[in-house]
């Protein structure tokens, strides 16, 4: 058998690219036609709600689904006629599948000692991935001494160990607690930037993916709604699904009577005089509009203040104060619905102070409202 590669270190990104790749269940499309190009050594997360697709595409790429049309390629070569074990992919999901016979470090060196590796290189390895995943203090037991978040790790070194061209995770933390969780986040991408293993992760937990990824796929229906990074993908949603689903957003209906100084002109509903919004160049004046309005982009105005350059204005009543730590999330009641508004924490006394009951206005900047076909 040959031997592996001896060093963590070495570089081992594989150019991942899926084209036109479907696959149906009779009537059902549970993946309708997904293109994606992984660059060798990307992170990319795929990110959607339940039943959008993200895992049939992952269990495509690793060979566990055969996909009715399409094709995958690493390094320019398809690999839909490969089977799993020839496809040199590290595999974590969510059922663990550790041997129940085997120790920990068994579990994680089971792979080298399949590839003929001698033993002393298969004990420095499986030392050094499961300190990295900080289960060395495990290395004897067995897989039902441990919880289900150490099981996870103890499956992630395992995948680890061989320095594969192309990573696979599927919600690989799911098990974990928060604290546990957001260090495992921060050590499997310095990891992975460090070993450049071109990753597909997939998650529904839109922090993980904002925090982790290079790109992210927001998927719905079988599709790839938008493909970019973690910032355009906040910042310049391209359609209302991917607006709503990344982070909160403010949604009112409208419509689109015309265009000014290069910004879109939107009536809201309950209110006749138009707002300033984002340009959105896919819309006809008289189409029927939802405006989207991230609560961190409304400013809560201090009694008295000046406008302090906002084009759009409003006011509402405070109907909720929610102590969120760094920020408060104000619920207020206005002519456009409830609204939620995220401002800096009063705790230091350097944030704004609203209570239950307060009537407030509101600003904001006409290139922070955008404007979408509704979905």
């Amino acid at each position: 058998m040959a031997t592996a590669n001896s060093s963590f270190s070495s570089p081992r990104a594989g150019h991942l690219a899926i084209s036109g790749l479907q696959k149906r269940y009779q009537d059902h499309a549970a993946v309708a036609g997904v293109d994606l190009d992984v660059a060798p050594g990307e992170f990319v997360a795929l990110l959607g709600p339940s039943g959008c697709g993200k895992t049939t595409v992952l269990r495509s790429i690793a060979g566990l689904v055969s996909p009715t049309a399409g094709d995958i390629r690493i390094d320019s070569r398809s690999i839909l006629a490969d089977p799993v074990y020839k496809r040199d992919l590290g595999m974590v999901f969510q059922s663990y599948a550790l041997f129940p016979h085997m120790t920990v470090k068994q579990n994680v060196a089971f792979g080298l000692r399949m590839r003929g590796v001698s033993k002393e290189e298969m004990t420095r390895r499986a030392d050094e991935s499961l300190e990295l995943v900080r289960m060395q203090a495990y290395a004897e037991r067995f897989p039902a001494q441990l919880s289900g978040g150490q099981q996870q790790r103890v499956a992630l070194a395992r995948a680890i160990i061989m320095n594969p061209t192309v990573l696979l995770l599927d919600e690989p933390f799911s098990a974990l607690d928060a604290k546990l969780r957001e260090s495992m986040q921060i050590e499997l991408r310095q990891l992975q930037r460090r070993l450049r293993i071109t990753t597909i992760f997939v998650t529904h937990d839109q922090q993980e993916a904002l925090t982790m990824a290079d790109r992210i796929a927001v998927m719905n229906t079988g599709r790839v709604e938008q493909f970019g990074t973690p910032q355009a993908i906040y910042n310049a949603p391209q359609t209302l699904f991917v607006a709503e689903f990344i982070g909160r957003m403010n949604s009112v209906p409208g419509r689109l009577i015309g265009r000014e100084s290069g910004h879109s002109l939107v009536r809201l509903e309950g209110r006749e005089d138009p707002y300033l919004a984002k340009d959105n160049g896919q819309l006809g004046v008289g189409d029927v509009v939802v405006a989207a309005l991230r609560p961190e982009k409304i400013a809560l105005l201090a009694p008295g203040s000046g406008v302090n350059g906002y084009t759009g204005l409003s006011e509402g009543k405070v109907s909720e104060v929610i102590f969120t730590g760094g920020q408060i999330c104000v619920y207020l009641e206005t002519i456009h619905g409830q609204l939620m508004v995220a401002a800096q924490s009063g705790a230091h006394g350097n944030g704004v102070h609203v209570s239950s009951g307060d009537t407030v206005r509101i600003g904001w900047n006409a290139s922070d409202m955008l404007v979408f076909p509704p979905g």
